[in-house]
């Protein structure tokens, strides 16, 4: 079966009224409505042009599919069901149409049809196919469809080639998806995104950033960036804590008039915020053309997870005199940011609020928020009657923030509980081990603590080793406790000692509760004294100048001991010092001032987080995108 060509290239057929089909096809080609859509079709039967013809039918499905509508396809699907012989251009418009609606699924089945037809696919067919099955995550059937691309010949298109870096990027096969651009004879712009973006939103920042100087770089003379690129690097950035590079992408997008695109402005705001940067993110915020409430929502979030939570309430509240509808993320921000303030009435009532007056259905985030803030609160009875009644049935995050609160509060029977159904839940997991031991270290029972070590050990369970990250020049530089692999590893130890002499001067006595390991107590001090992030602010110290703020980012919490030696040493050294951990940010020692909000004016000065024991509860925010 020869294919059909598109609508602009076929040529006006005769037709029982060729005056009417004329008439009917240009007004499809300027329609913008379904109802309108409806109109014209009826205008073509009445004149005695149906379906049956060809051109009609083709321009009709075209027309239908390129609707900004909410849902043009069921109307679609009965049109395209009523054509005689639909060729190839009519099947992929649908397999398009489908592709890019919020019900993907059908697309499948209409290529399935268009085989049982013995219509052959062609080059157009296998990316809207690809982009249909990476919506819908469904490995086994964009691997069927690679693999039917192979066959035909078309797996060499750099369309088809592109579309499938994004499908295998979008389930999670990096190196699939990796493999397969190395392998790419030619590469454009849309190849270096889709593998780039893939890395970045996905936890793999250092190798979004490699690929991102490969492109620049490239041996043909790089190539230039555009929006996409750049807010794919700013999710690296955010993820690495990178934010001199960071800084510099926003300059660029700055120069080309990109940063007044909303979502390059909601990447760079959320990028600031994740950075430790409040108050540059809401120079972005204030500056932005158009806020969506996406925009609203990465700075309420940000501001949460930054320790500001009263101005976080204070936005939302914003946001709502502006009228816009806030979704389940905004919420969840608004949650935690309740949780940080300890404002328990206050976070019920916004959770009641989220059925009744939004009509979201709180999902297992916002219920982990509430055990937080029940949990942060004291109230650790409550929290566990609260999942006890949960609708959901509670997952291992859940038992985990309420393990972490019975360590907190020292509440020893509900925690060995809670103990119990997390070895049901996942009972490999080090971070409940660690959890569990430092309730017991909290209510002095050492001996079982040893225990529970040395039950680890037996059980092959190995605890996630902490390492910091500081950004210094164009690179990030990774630290792990006792790490002496650095180059400037003796002069990071001489400064770590310097700055123990120091602590010691302002009477610092080290927590050494912090330490659950079965040594002497002299080690436990030199134990802390190596933790990663104290690495990482000794060489900050050492490559900055006086005064340059010290930004760490961490991948566990932060223990009590380092908290507070980190206040001490912004003291000291007079160093503004943000330190991102697992949960949230820690800002010590800084004067935060920003513009007028709409409503309101903030004014913080020194630390605005209660000191939080160390834990491996996952916090309701992930540091993610």
């Amino acid at each position: 079966m020869q294919p059909e060509r598109g609508p602009s290239a076929v040529a006006q057929p005769t037709s029982s009224n060729p005056a009417a089909l004329r008439r009917c096809i240009e007004l499809l080609q300027t329609c913008k409505s379904l109802p309108r859509l409806k109109q014209i079709h009826a205008h073509a039967v009445r004149h005695g042009v149906t379906l049956g013809h060809h051109v009609l039918a083709k321009h009709l499905v075209f027309a239908l599919v390129s609707l900004p509508a909410a849902d043009p396809m069921p109307y679609a699907s009965s049109v395209f069901a009523q054509v005689p012989a639909p060729g190839v251009f009519s099947y992929n418009t649908m397999i398009r149409g489908y592709a890019e609606s919020c019900h993907p699924r059908p697309a499948l089945d209409v290529h399935r049809l268009m085989l049982a037809a013995d219509v052959p696919p062609d080059s157009h067919t296998y990316p809207f196919l690809l982009k249909a099955c990476a919506k819908l995550l469904s490995l086994r059937d964009g691997e069927r469809v690679h693999c039917r691309s192979v066959k035909d010949g078309h797996d060499a298109c750099i369309f088809v080639q592109n579309t499938l870096l994004h499908f295998y990027a979008a389930c999670g096969l990096f190196e699939s998806a990796h493999k397969l651009f190395e392998r790419m004879s030619h590469r454009n712009l849309i190849s270096w995104n889709s593998v780039i973006n893939g890395f970045a939103i996905n936890g793999r920042p250092n190798e979004a950033l490699t690929l991102f100087r490969e492109m620049v770089a490239d041996e043909d003379g790089g190539i230039e960036p555009d929006g996409f690129t750049m807010v794919s690097l700013l999710c690296a950035c955010a993820e690495l804590g990178a934010l001199a590079l960071g800084r510099r992408s926003h300059v660029y997008l700055a120069k080309r008039g990109l940063d007044r695109n909303p979502h390059v402005g909601n990447a760079l705001i959320d990028f600031y915020a994740k950075c430790g940067s409040i108050e540059e993110a809401y120079k972005v915020f204030d500056k932005m053309d158009e806020r969506t409430v996406v925009s609203w929502t990465c700075l309420i979030v940000g501001l949460a997870m930054n320790g500001f939570g009263e101005e976080s309430l204070d936005l939302f509240h914003a946001m709502e005199r502006e009228r816009l509808v806030p979704t389940e993320i905004t919420l969840v921000g608004v949650l935690y940011a309740c949780s940080h303030c300890g404002l328990v009435d206050d976070g019920f009532r916004y959770f009641n609020r989220m059925t009744r007056e939004y009509g979201i259905v709180p999902k297992m985030e916002h219920y982990g928020c509430m055990v937080d803030l029940l949990g942060r609160a004291g109230l650790v009875e409550e929290a566990h009657s609260y999942i006890m009644n949960m609708p959901l049935e509670p997952n291992a995050v859940i038992w985990r923030t309420l393990l972490g609160a019975c360590a907190m509060h020292k509440r020893l029977a509900i925690g060995e509980a809670v103990w119990a159904r997390l070895v049901e839940l996942d009972p490999g997991h080090s971070g409940d081990y660690v959890l569990l031991s430092n309730l017991y270290a909290a209510v002095g029972q050492w001996g079982i603590v040893h225990k529970l070590r040395r039950s680890m050990l037996k059980g092959g369970v190995k605890k996630m080793p902490g390492h910091s990250l500081v950004e210094l020049g164009n690179r990030m530089h990774e630290f792990v406790m006792g790490d002496r692999s650095h180059p400037q590893s003796q002069q990071i130890y001489e400064m770590l000692e310097e700055i123990a002499t120091r602590l010691r001067l302002e009477g610092y006595m080290p927590r050494t509760t912090n330490v659950l390991a079965d040594i002497e107590e002299e080690e436990k001090e030199t134990a802390l004294n190596y933790h990663s992030e104290r690495l990482a602010i000794a060489f900050a110290l050492l490559n900055t100048a006086p005064g340059t703020p010290i930004r760490i980012v961490k991948n566990l919490r932060v223990c009590a001991d380092c908290h507070l030696v980190t206040k001490l040493i912004s003291k000291i050294y007079d160093r503004q010092i943000v330190v991102r951990d697992r949960s949230r940010f820690h800002h010590v020692t800084v004067v935060f001032s920003q513009q007028d909000y709409t409503a309101f004016r903030i004014k913080i000065q020194i630390d605005c987080h209660a000191e939080v024991q160390e834990s491996d509860v996952a916090s309701p925010i992930a540091v993610k995108n």
